[in-house]
């Protein structure tokens, strides 16, 4: 079921209400979250519940032994490995058997022998990675004693499937999330109105900026050997805004509709396209994961501990696996080695962006410096964004060729450089309110303090919304 769909809007009312006005005590209200969770992830395709099953049993189950076997670790890492053995296998299988099986015919073939394999005509279920991982999190955390089993599989089975975040992140920990379904949960009105005001900010993000800036990438993609320079860049550029306003977009509504049942979900954008370093924007872009990463790969290889050449080999393991998680296609590999290959130059340059973790509240402007710094790195980020949104590696090659070799100019972009400000514009307005959670959460300070004005905005938004609403494109992230 998507967010910007009819079925979304009389789905959620009625799971609000039943939730709230029903259900009064929590061990009902996380039941009808499982089974309000297993209605909203099996509307694309039932036949997909069995994995999520699969994956919450088995994670549920290794929590248990684990805790059983407490006198003898090498049981206990024995069932920790069995349990990401299991569903890594059942990741590789849906995601990545295909890819493997024909690379590895290739480079056969390339020698000179023939390699007779079968591959599956499987359809790849919506959101695995992220739950999978989130449920790799639990057993990790329980083996290294980071939290206690939990024993109500009622709680666990919501942890896993928690509709607003299941098929696109943020990707939860269990010593977060799970702890919020083990107690009582209070309807909170201002909470609530908050995540209203979230999921308004994140639907007009994904609905008129990002829906909008698809039509044009999409109708101009496959003609970009035709086009001149500057109709390229622009066209990399509407695909950086379109990718950020729409995974942030759905990271919004996921945070805002949560609130809505009392949860607090974590943040996972924060102002990336306004970093000062490409290791501060991997600390500002899809949080969950690259905290997922580093907590749960970087630092048990070592992290940045020992001599530097260990230090970069971590970052490029890091980063390749970063780069095949989103996708079975040489093209997120070679993403993830090229934004691997940036943060070991800014490792051996010592830029660690640690400094950078803060934006200035104080400044309407960023200074000459810190505004070259962003746009250095939003054009890097943006170039990464060429080579992830390219079908191979040969169409990537060709688009920078065609941008470097091409006239540089045409007028015929037009649209395309109204919808590109109407982003900026986004981006500057979220530049505003950089010290808040989102866009919307208004101070009581003037004018904002007056319900007149505040009304004022979201009747604009949703009046936008209703005229530039884009065709109904699902999100992007839903592949991963």
């Amino acid at each position: 079921m998507l967010f910007n769909s009819l079925e979304f809007l009389i789905f959620l009312p009625i799971v609000f209400l039943l939730y709230w006005f029903v259900f009064h005590k929590r061990q009902w209200q996380n039941l009808l979250v499982v089974v309000a969770s297993y209605v909203f992830y099996g509307w694309w395709n039932w036949r997909f519940l069995i994995l999520i099953v699969i994956t919450s049993l088995s994670s549920y189950a290794s929590g248990l032994l684990i805790e059983r076997y407490a006198g003898c670790r090498q049981k206990q890492r024995w069932v920790n490995v069995a349990n990401i053995v299991l569903n890594l296998g059942i990741l590789g299988t849906f995601k990545y058997y295909n890819f493997f099986v024909e690379n590895l015919a290739h480079l056969v073939g390339t020698l000179g022998y023939q390699l007779d394999c079968v591959t599956l005509q499987i359809i790849l279920p919506v959101g695995i990675s992220f739950y999978t991982f989130q449920a790799l999190s639990y057993s990790i955390d329980v083996y290294q004693k980071r939290l206690p089993a939990t024993h109500n599989a009622v709680e666990f089975f919501a942890y896993i499937s928690f509709f607003p975040q299941l098929v696109a992140g943020p990707i939860e920990r269990a010593t977060h999330l799970l702890p919020q379904f083990q107690r009582q949960r209070h309807f909170d009105y201002a909470l609530a109105v908050d995540g209203c005001r979230q999921m308004l900010w994140g639907f007009f993000k994904k609905l008129v900026i990002a829906d909008h800036c698809a039509v044009v990438v999409n109708e101009y993609w496959d003609s970009y050997a035709q086009l001149p320079g500057t109709a390229l860049i622009l066209l990399a550029i509407l695909f950086s805004i379109q990718i950020y306003c729409d995974f942030s977009g759905y990271s919004d509504i996921a945070i805002g509709c949560a609130r809505l049942f009392g949860i607090n979900l974590m943040r996972n954008f924060d102002n990336p396209y306004f970093s000062r370093s490409m290791p501060e924007f991997w600390r500002r872009w899809h949080i969950s994961l690259i905290g997922w990463f580093r907590d749960y790969i970087y630092i048990p290889l070592g992290g940045n501990r020992g001599k530097k050449w260990k230090t970069i080999r971590n970052v490029y393991i890091v980063w390749t696996i970063s780069g095949l998680w989103h996708g079975a296609n040489w093209t997120f590999i070679c993403w993830g080695l090229y934004h691997g290959t940036l943060l070991a130059i800014c490792n051996l340059l010592g830029i660690h962006g640690k400094e950078q973790n803060s934006l200035s509240t104080k400044r309407l402007f960023p200074g000459f410096k810190a505004m070259g710094q962003m746009i250095l790195t939003f054009a890097l980020a943006t170039i990464g964004w060429t080579i992830f949104r390219a079908e191979s590696m040969p169409q990537a090659i060709d688009f920078f060729t065609a941008l470097l070799t091409n006239r540089f100019y045409d007028p015929s972009m037009t649209r395309g450089v109204t919808i590109a400000a109407s982003g900026f514009v986004l981006l500057f307005i979220e530049w505003l309110q950089r010290d808040k959670q989102h866009a919307l959460q208004f101070t009581d300070s003037k004018p904002f303090n007056y319900p007149i004005v505040r009304w004022s905005i979201y009747y604009l938004l949703l009046l936008l919304i209703d005229k530039y609403s884009g065709d109904g494109q699902t999100f992007i992230y839903f592949q991963f």
